[in-house]
């Protein structure tokens, strides 16, 4: 896990913790990565209720309550299934705020999305987020940018800001 992670996820937790607040995770191609940043902390078990790697498309319903007819009209990677992804994984582990990650690690595309097509969604009690990004680099670099860019996403909510939830300008977002 590269070091700003652990850095920026820290400083989410002292936020959480700061305003009694709890987070949950529903991740696809990060493969509990953002999970991992998010357990880093010391005390993390007052603010992470923690989180589900739904990586098989079937579980995205079993576990995490996306709706089976979203997944039969979009499948996998959509906006509306990070957004399905946050919003059930926030009422199944009933945390304040839900993440979502979905979309294509690479190296190959997943029907029409390319590798670096990834969609992050975050559900919470005042408004929910979802942005698209459209990531370079190998399959390693996708994955770690992601998380990045999640907790980014999570960071701007907590603030209340409509920043685009992407730490490196030179990648491309569609909010």
């Amino acid at each position: 896990m590269p070091r700003g992670d652990v850095t920026d996820a820290a400083a989410i937790h002292q936020r959480l913790l700061d305003r009694g607040l709890t987070v949950a995770v529903a991740e696809s191609l990060t493969g509990g990565l953002l999970s991992a940043a998010l357990a880093s902390s010391p005390g993390s078990s007052s603010t992470f209720r923690g989180g589900l790697v739904v990586y098989a498309t079937d579980l995205k319903t079993t576990l995490a309550d996306v709706p089976q007819r979203l997944l039969d009209a979009q499948g996998p990677v959509s906006a509306d299934v990070a957004a399905a992804l946050a919003g059930g994984v926030r009422h199944r582990l009933e945390a304040d705020l839900g993440v979502g990650i979905t979309g294509v690690a690479g190296p190959d595309a997943v029907g029409e999305h390319l590798a670096g097509t990834v969609f992050l969604a975050v559900a919470g009690p005042d408004a929910d987020r979802v942005c698209r990004l459209d990531l370079p680099g190998s399959r390693t670099e996708i994955r770690e940018a992601s998380v990045a860019a999640a907790l980014r996403l999570l960071s701007d909510v907590l603030d209340g800001s409509s920043g685009t939830g992407i730490p490196d300008p030179s990648v491309g977002v569609t909010p």
